[in-house]
Order: structure tokens, then C-alpha cells, then sequence
């Protein structure tokens, strides 16, 4: 099979490229540096031509207000290319707990593109994820103040990004879910514990205070980012991560 996949040298996009292409599928990357440009339109048509599959995992420069504008236009322009194209697959990366944090700009414009999705015209599949284990050193610096690092305690379920991107690759490989499948690593912290636990093993003397206002992460309420039951449980443990 051949997979356009748009995003393809990010983080989880060289990934998901690698592990399809030793599974002896045929997966190009597209990226602004391979010429493909989401928003203008750019590239797209040829980057999509003769592709079985679309996986898009592209993602918006701001989590702000702006974000929702991003995703409308790349997703727009995105499926227009891929029906014209005659792709049978359309795989996007979302967010577990997405459509129950109505006050992130990002979360909202990531639910816009889940929907812009299941609207279009082309079978899908939506694979959700938890929290990036690489994502923690910027979620650190995001509400850092000197010797201090406030942190609320909202339960995160952090997954390493080598395990979303294998199951990514399988479910683009295989058939069109119409659907959603939740991913997630195997453990729970309150995002303040997983803060102390991370400087402690990078020997940072920084110190986390417990502040439920503090960061983006304060807007979440209750267990919104926690797989449910039906979850893929990955196997890497964050402490097993970090070393």
C-alpha cells in the first residue's frame, strides 16, 4: 500500500513513516521542507496522487485562538485534495478527552477537525491519544518562574511517542474504522507528582508547586484526559522513559 503521510517529519510523522515502510509498505513524508504546504495548498495534489491512504499529522503553531483557523484550512483543503485523488483511507492524530476540555482554543479546534473529518467524504479513522511523554520538559517550562514550577493536579495517562505512532501505522495500514480508537500509556500521575518525579530524574533542583490555576492544564477538569475502558494500554512506563 502507499501512504501519504502529511506531517511525516515531525515527531510521531518520521515515526509512523518508518514503521510502515518495515512493514514493507510504501510511506512518503510531507512536510514545508518537502515543499507541501497545508494551508496554501501547495504540493498537496501531487503529495496525495496515487496514495491508498492519507495520514495527517500535521499540526497547528500556535494553541492559541489561531488553531482553530489552522485546522479548518488544512483539513479543508486536505480532503479536497485526498477526494480529488481518490484516497481510500484518512488517518488523523487527536487527543483523548478532546471533546470534554471546552476551554483550551486547542482542544476545540482539534474537536473541529475530528468533525470536519467524520463530515467529509472519505472512510476514516481517528486515533486519540494521551499526553506525550516528550511533551513533559514543555509543559515544565510553560508555568516556570525562576526556581519554581507551578503545576496543577490535573491526572494525565502519559504515553512515549514511539508508542503512538506504532499504533497509528496499524490502523492506517489496516481497514477504515469510521471511528475512534483511544491509546494511552499504562500509568496515571496528577500532572504536579509527574513534575517532581521529572526533575528529580534530570537532577533539576527546581521546585513544583501544587496551583490548580497554573497552566493550560488547569482548564481541565476532573479525569477529562484519562483513557476509558476500551483503551489500547501501551507498555512503556514514564519512569522506565526518563531513564
Amino acid at each position: 500500500m502507499k501512504f501519504a503521510v502529511v506531517g511525516g517529519t515531525g515527531l510521531i510523522g518520521s515515526r509512523v513513516v518508518e514503521n510502515l515502510n518495515a512493514a514493507g509498505h510504501r510511506a512518503v513524508p510531507h512536510s514545508l521542507s518537502t515543499g507541501v504546504d497545508v494551508i496554501s495548498g501547495q504540493g498537496l495534489d501531487a503529495a496525495v496522487a496515487g496514495a491508498d491512504v492519507v495520514v495527517n499529522l500535521t499540526n497547528s503553531p500556535t494553541f492559541d485562538d489561531a488553531s482553530a483557523a489552522f485546522f479548518r484550512t488544512s483539513m479543508g483543503n486536505l480532503l479536497a485534495a485526498s477526494e480529488k485523488g481518490g484516497v481510500g483511507h484518512f488517518v488523523i492524530l487527536s487527543i483523548v478527552g478532546v471533546d470534554q476540555v471546552p476551554g483550551l482554543d486547542y482542544y476545540r479546534a482539534k474537536a473541529l477537525q475530528e468533525d470536519m473529518l467524520r463530515a467529509g467524504p472519505i472512510p476514516f479513522s481517528i486515533v486519540r491519544a494521551t499526553q506525550f511523554m516528550e511533551f513533559m520538559d514543555a509543559t515544565l517550562a510553560m508555568t516556570a518562574d525562576g526556581d519554581t514550577v507551578r503545576l496543577p493536579r490535573t491526572p494525565i495517562q502519559p504515553i512515549a511517542a514511539a508508542d503512538v505512532a506504532r499504533v497509528v501505522a496499524e490502523v492506517a495500514a489496516g481497514s477504515p474504522l469510521n471511528g475512534i480508537v483511544n491509546i494511552a500509556g499504562p500509568d496515571v500521575y496528577a500532572l504536579d507528582e509527574l513534575g517532581r518525579l521529572t526533575l528529580t530524574a534530570q537532577h533539576d533542583t527546581r521546585t513544583v508547586v501544587t496551583d490548580d490555576t497554573a497552566g493550560m492544564f488547569a482548564a481541565v477538569h476532573g479525569d477529562a484526559l484519562i483513557a476509558r475502558d476500551d483503551a489500547r494500554i501501551a507498555s512503556t512506563h514514564y519512569t522506565d522513559w526518563l531513564s
